[in-house]
């Protein structure tokens, strides 16, 4: 579709595609089930908003310098980015290894976990049944269909893309009322709360560092600069106005969702069953359920493929029989977290791994990367990433 609309070797072809990924993935990661935004967000009133925006600014800058380093320097992996941007201190890189896995595992369990909550409060079989369920599937899909679920995904960010910002922009208005909230969130509170929002902001831009090594591996259509700051600025927009909307519609029904049993677990779900539209709660559950559900594929498929030649399974030669014991291995550790419940995962698991990240990554990629870059291209003068060739710079 966006081929036909920009044509496939247009510049805007790119730029669109990838940043409609980075919101297929942000949404898929846990977003579109509205837990990440009452966690982070709804508690701080009116600066929750803002704290939404703020995690985005950040992410979209951090993932532009990250893609300017990755294709302007000719890098071929995420290890080879993060020697680059640690460098002389190369051995760094290990600490991202170890930050990368556990949120591997993070996003899968909540990825598993959401998918089973939705069908629990949709269809009403039990949360186990749930968890085993999806996590059947994903194993089949990474050993057999991961390509069509590949697929699938881009068009499931797009109907969770337009199915959201519906339910936001009409659920704002209904409930207790989005300006109404505000307005007596701020009268009570003031600006109290704003440090705590920008804190929030960069803890959860850090837990969605995970989303840099499928990001800078497919932004390789980005062929300058300017391609990249205007995928991550169109991003930018998108994924804020989304999760902007989002944290204003569950303002708007916090005092409903709140005091229902389960509710805070799939908070938009809640809130658009409430709003009495059964169309449009058919709708989203099911697109919830397939976008979560191709996100955990996506993202065990490429667990998979960094660890089926690893050298203690050189043994097994059947390729297939390798992917599905490393897909066991880790579905089985992500099923254990995922008995945890959403929340908990998103609460303790995202937030000690946001901590980590504003040190490890947040803070080193929009300094020391962006100086790095600007030093870089201004040297080499760079217009198109197609010339570039890896270099060791000191």
């Amino acid at each position: 579709m966006l081929k036909r609309l920009f044509g496939k070797d247009g510049g805007m072809y790119g730029v669109v595609s990838i940043a409609l990924v980075l919101f297929s993935a942000h949404a898929g990661g846990g977003f579109a089930t509205g837990n990440q935004a009452n966690t982070y967000f709804v508690g701080l009133g009116w600066t929750g908003i803002v704290s939404a925006v703020v995690a985005m600014l950040l992410l979209t800058a951090m993932l532009k310098e990250a893609m300017t380093m990755y294709n302007s320097r000719g890098l071929k992996s995420y290890k080879e980015l993060f020697e680059t941007l640690y460098h002389p201190f190369d051995k760094l890189e290990i600490a991202f290894e170890v930050f990368y896995y556990i949120m591997v595992v993070m996003v899968v369990a909540t990825t598993i976990s959401g998918a089973a909550s939705a069908i629990k409060e949709y269809f009403g079989f039990s949360y186990a049944s749930g968890v085993v369920a999806v996590s059947a599937l994903t194993l089949v899909l990474v050993i057999f269909g991961a390509s069509v679920v590949r697929v699938v995904e881009s068009y499931m960010g797009l109907v969770i893309l337009v199915t959201s910002l519906v339910i936001y922009a009409v659920g704002s208005f209904k409930g207790d009322g989005i300006l109404n909230v505000l307005r007596l969130d701020f009268a009570n509170s003031g600006f109290d709360n704003l440090p705590k929002a920008f804190m929030n902001g960069f803890i959860y831009a850090g837990f969605q560092c995970v989303q840099i090594p499928a990001m800078v591996a497919c932004g390789g259509v980005l062929k300058n600069k300017n391609e990249v700051s205007n995928s991550m600025k169109l991003s930018a927009v998108i994924n804020a106005l989304a999760l902007g909307l989002s944290v204003a519609m569950l303002l708007s029904w916090k005092s409903y969702y709140t005091v229902v049993d389960g509710g805070t677990t799939l908070p938009t779900l809640t809130a658009t069953k409430a709003m009495g539209y059964e169309w449009m709660t058919v709708f989203y559950a099911i697109s919830l359920i397939l976008c979560l559900v191709s996100s955990a594929v996506s993202i065990t498929f490429g667990f998979v493929a960094r660890f089926e030649s690893a050298s203690v399974l050189k043994r097994v030669s059947d390729v297939k029989v390798r992917r599905f014991l490393v897909a066991v291995f880790i579905l089985a550790v992500s099923m254990l977290i995922s008995m945890a419940g959403l929340t908990n995962i998103i609460k303790y698991g995202y937030g000690y791994c946001g901590y980590v990240a504003i040190v490890l990554i947040v803070v080193p990629l929009l300094t020391v990367g962006a100086y790095k870059n600007k030093k870089y291209l201004s040297e080499r003068e760079y217009k198109n990433f197609a010339n570039a060739e890896p270099v060791n710079e000191i």
